[in-house]
């Protein structure tokens, strides 16, 4: 299907300012916030933040995971710490949130808003810009699910204009890639992608370099031009570029069916729709930026869509597993059907996955 689910620049933004704000830098094992002294508009301000390692009970008491799946190891519990962490700092206000970036971030962090790579000036200009025009402030965790040094993320933000003070609630989706720089650095984004492709891309291209439009360009033009693999190996078939392990009995079920489901939609409506029967429980809530639709109404959307765009799944980027849910960003290429004009897009989703009998079933989705 047309990638329909373009989200306001506002939310996007925000995004990724969790992702700037969501990494620790220095392990301080005081519980207590610590304070930093900033130099703001030439006179001395002490600024509170939070950048413990030991504050994670008390942060989710604050911040709750509504759909929690399991943490294991040290660096999925750092990874864990650092975004509740972000949150706790965002919320504290702007000063907090830029003293508490000054103290985490390489210059070689890269941000992608809207299908956009930045880099981490470029990032830092395009959220000055935004938070003076609006108020942003952090909800719940719908998911966390972290993976090795990846974590995907669907949570919950509220933006207020500061002029008008107008409010609206929204959800945000991000996928982060982490590293343990040891000590004092400590655990660090090094790359993450918020928000998909959609009609502020051109705007924020604004705020690359002529030589980094040049590649952006490139990148997308890799994947319009894109060949499927003629291949019944399915996992070589649409490839993921960043894996991460899939151990349990359960996640190699999750890994063949999210496959599986890939390969039938590419083979066209009424082979995607027979197979949708049987991915998809018949009580299927599937959820976008606009509304909530039944399986019927779904497949229904999908059928009066494809009448004028031709959508082939092309590869994953991301396929976190964990329990029975499932985070996945993939790159698809959208072929107008009138003019076959062709054009590379991107979504994420998550998908809450159910046993019945010997196969799964998507009991519900949230798609981007």
């Amino acid at each position: 299907m047309k990638n329909t689910t373009i989200r306001m620049l506002t939310a996007s933004l925000t995004a990724l300012a969790i992702m700037t704000v969501a990494v620790g830098c220095t392990s301080n094992t005081n519980s207590s916030p610590s304070k930093v002294e900033e130099n703001l508009n030439s006179g001395e301000s002490t600024v509170s933040i939070s950048d413990s390692y030991d504050n994670t009970e008390e942060l989710a008491a604050t911040f709750p995971i509504i759909n929690p799946t399991p943490i294991e190891t040290e660096m999925e519990k750092n990874i864990q710490n650092r975004l509740l962490n972000g949150f706790e700092n965002w919320n504290r206000g702007y000063e907090a949130w830029e003293a508490w970036g000054d103290i985490l971030y390489t210059e070689d962090s890269l941000y992608n808003v809207h299908g956009v790579k930045l880099t981490l000036k470029e990032y830092q200009a395009a959220m000055n810009e935004q938070l003076k025009s609006t108020d942003i402030q952090m909800g719940n965790f719908n998911n966390m699910i972290i993976n090795d040094d990846w974590a995907a993320i669907r949570y919950d933000i509220s933006s207020t204009a500061r002029g008008s003070q107008q409010s609206s609630d929204g959800s945000v989706m991000e996928f982060v890639h982490f590293k343990d720089y040891g000590d004092p650095l400590g655990t660090r984004v090094v790359e993450g992608w918020a928000g998909t492709k959609g009609m502020d891309f051109d705007g924020l291209t604004s705020f690359q370099t002529d030589e980094a439009k040049a590649a952006q360009q490139a990148a997308l033009d890799e994947i319009v031009n894109a060949k499927i693999p003629d291949t019944t190996d399915l996992e070589t078939k649409y490839p993921v570029t960043y894996p991460t392990p899939i151990n349990t009995d359960m996640a190699k079920k999750i890994k063949s069916t999210i496959l599986s489901d890939f390969d039938k939609w590419n083979q066209g409506f009424d082979a995607w729709s027979d197979w949708a029967d049987t991915y998809y429980d018949s009580d299927l809530q599937y959820h976008t930026n606009s509304e909530t639709m039944t399986l019927p109404e779904y497949k229904d959307f999908v059928k009066k869509d494809a009448e004028s765009t031709d959508v082939k799944r092309i590869r994953f980027d991301n396929m976190l597993i964990s329990g029975d849910w499932a985070a996945i960003h993939y790159r698809i290429t959208n072929e107008d059907t009138k003019t076959g004009k062709k054009t590379a897009g991107d979504i994420m989703q998550f998908l809450h996955f159910a046993e019945e009998g010997n196969s799964l079933k998507v009991i519900e989705s949230w798609t981007k």
